[in-house]
């Protein structure tokens, strides 16, 4: 291009790819009940996509779509990027991966943050407090390892992966399944403001564009297609908890799955795909390992190991296992007789030290994912 002028980030066809899809959000609401035939569905060229979905609007669509143009200034933002520029991550250059990203944080921030070894934590929307402190510390160990997260922000669990990465002082990448002027409910949009602090929000479609089903279905494919390793936290067995996971074994992803407790229903997804072969992840230095070779750009520093050093005797130890083993309460730990004084004082002194922290209900939590003890 003459005269020194910056070829266009995002070009004409992609803007209107991403149009086209906006358009047919009925339609892809209802493939997302199928998160296959979703996928499929999203790997279809534009003409494609109209025959298939468009129905009785198909004239009309086909009429507005050559109609289509992008304005210079859309074509210009300098934070929406389609897979014809080589700031696309390479990560996302694949049979039906999104065309064009919208990025709040900046583009070289993104790409700094794509350079380093990438994790996604996935899991359900409605975990258990165990599961939340699982992620966060998971997150938090291998950001100041110098991995880093990705996750969405739907749900407490996405919430504690992001905030992990926070508390260590790093950057992570949030995918949204709506624009990024629509995202909902408001602590999902209060999520994506914090993240966007340090680290990256990323969308596919337009900026106040927001969809009932298939977006959330489809910011998968984003999550999964960024990430070298994906590691499920908890899940039930039901198809569309699993869906992340499946997609990652599908894509090539290495897998880790964090076990919990045989009778609880959100340890059923993890136990199902430790059954078929993911890796057992007990915290940090299991993910650093999953990751193998990658793992080298890696700092060496593992923050989950330094918990261990800090926990002051062998009282202490046992007391953790206890906690880890379900005697959750101080009333359950005092059933064993202990002295209820010394039993506080340890209680104090182990939150002091970062090694358990208090949940709902007065129950206390072992930090450092599965506590190295």
């Amino acid at each position: 291009m003459s005269g020194g002028a910056r070829a266009p980030l995002a070009c004409a066809r992609c803007l209107r790819r991403r149009w086209l899809l906006a358009e047919l959000s009925g339609p892809l609401d209802c493939c997302a009940r199928d998160r296959a035939r979703l996928l499929r569905t999203l790997a279809l060229e534009d003409e494609q996509l109209i025959a298939a979905l468009a129905g009785r609007r198909r004239q009309e669509l086909r009429a507005a779509y050559r109609r289509f143009r992008a304005g210079p200034s859309a074509q210009r933002c300098e934070t929406v990027v389609c897979t014809h520029s080589h700031a696309f991550p390479q990560q996302l250059r694949g049979e039906g991966a999104p065309r064009l990203l919208e990025v709040a944080g900046g583009l070289s921030r993104l790409r700094g943050l794509l350079a380093a070894p990438v994790v996604a934590i996935l899991g359900a929307r409605r975990p258990s407090a165990y599961g939340v402190e699982v992620a966060r510390e998971l997150s938090r160990a291998l950001s100041a390892s110098g991995v880093r997260v990705v996750a969405g922000v739907a749900g407490e669990l996405a919430a504690g992966a992001h905030a992990g990465a926070r508390e260590a002082g790093a950057g992570s990448v949030a995918v949204l399944g709506s624009g990024l002027g629509a995202c909902r409910p408001a602590t999902a949009r209060a999520l994506a403001e914090r993240v966007r602090e340090r680290g990256c929000v990323v969308s596919e479609l337009p900026r106040e564009r927001h969809t009932r089903l298939w977006g959330q279905a489809a910011s998968e494919r984003i999550v999964v297609g960024l990430c070298a390793a994906a590691v499920l936290v908890e899940a039930d067995e039901s198809p569309s908890e699993l869906a992340g996971a499946r997609l990652a074994l599908a894509c090539g992803r290495a897998l880790g799955a964090v076990p919990g407790r045989v009778s609880a229903r959100a340890s059923a997804g993890p136990h199902a795909l430790l059954r078929e072969g993911a890796s057992v992840i007990r915290g940090a230095r299991d993910v650093l390992e999953l990751l193998g070779p990658l793992a080298d750009a890696a700092s060496p520093q593992i923050a989950d190991g330094s918990r261990r050093s800090r926990v002051p005797s062998a009282a202490h130890r046992e007391l953790l296992e206890r906690i880890g083993s379900g005697e959750d309460t101080p009333a359950q730990l005092l059933d064993a007789g202990a002295d209820e004084g010394e039993l506080l004082l340890a209680l104090a002194e182990l939150e002091l030290c970062g090694a358990l922290t208090r949940a709902a209900g007065g129950r206390y939590l072992l930090r450092g994912a599965l506590a190295d003890l």
